[in-house]
């Protein structure tokens, strides 16, 4: 099968926030899109019905990316064009007062998440000579660092890492594989952040918009950027340059 006979692509974390923004930005732009879920429900079926209200499919899957027998059961008879890992999670605290369980949560769903999603979406890619295209979702914090965010920072860096090497790995067989990595970006996640004070360490002294994230994604999703891979590319107005 041709990647112009397929173009579904799988969303993680796509019932609000950037993912959102990112499903229904590619569903304007001629996409089916899998819309991921793991807790709201509610969220993943408006998103779901915007994406239909566009003229396109959409199918709503709902699994736990830290849970690799869940990804495997739900995952394991699909095709995709695309896969956008965006899902992700924080627990921030400074080092001394992390727990346990905030180090393993977020390492768990960041970067295990990342293997527990794409082992089972590879190799069919591969066999059914899909020339497709991965985009992980990594953070300026995982460039730079971040008070408060060593796990977050770990799991981020490792995505990075993550995804130069698969790249390598992919590129014989016209897959891409590139990494987005926002700055501050104006969505729910950000609600308890000291806007004001942020802002001043942000060259254009705004915050970002997840369209301007989606748009991104939809470009390296697109035939022009075939020759693109093992990208990292930050969307964050000259933060920490």
């Amino acid at each position: 099968m041709g990647d112009d006979n397929l173009k579904r692509v799988l969303v993680t974390g796509s019932s609000r926030g950037i993912g959102k923004e990112i499903a229904l930005y590619l569903a304007k732009n001629g996409f089916d899109i899998d819309v991921h879920y793991v807790g709201n429900q509610t969220k993943a079926i408006e998103t779901a019905e915007e994406i239909k209200a566009l003229g396109k499919n959409a199918e709503i899957l709902k699994f736990d990316i830290k849970n690799r027998e869940e990804c495997s059961k739900v995952l394991s008879d699909r095709l995709y064009y695309g896969i956008v890992l965006n899902a992700g999670i924080a627990k921030d605290n400074v080092f001394p007062t992390l727990t346990d369980d905030d180090w393993d949560e977020v390492i768990d769903t960041n970067l295990t998440g990342f293997y527990n999603v794409l082992k089972p979406l590879v190799m069919p890619m591969i066999s059914n000579r899909i020339k497709g295209r991965i985009i992980t979702m990594s953070s300026v914090a995982a460039l730079s660092g971040n008070r408060g965010q060593v796990n977050y920072s770990a799991s981020k860096a490792g995505i990075i890492g993550a995804t130069k090497s698969l790249a390598l790995e992919l590129a014989k067989r016209g897959i891409t594989v590139n990494c987005i990595a926002p700055g501050v970006i104006d969505t729910d996640m950000i609600k308890d952040v000291p806007l004001d004070e942020v802002k001043k360490l942000i060259p254009m002294r705004r915050l970002g918009q997840a369209r301007e994230v989606a748009s991104l994604v939809n470009y390296l999703m697109s035939n022009d950027a075939s020759y693109i891979t093992g990208q990292v590319i930050s969307v964050n107005g000259g933060l920490y340059l």
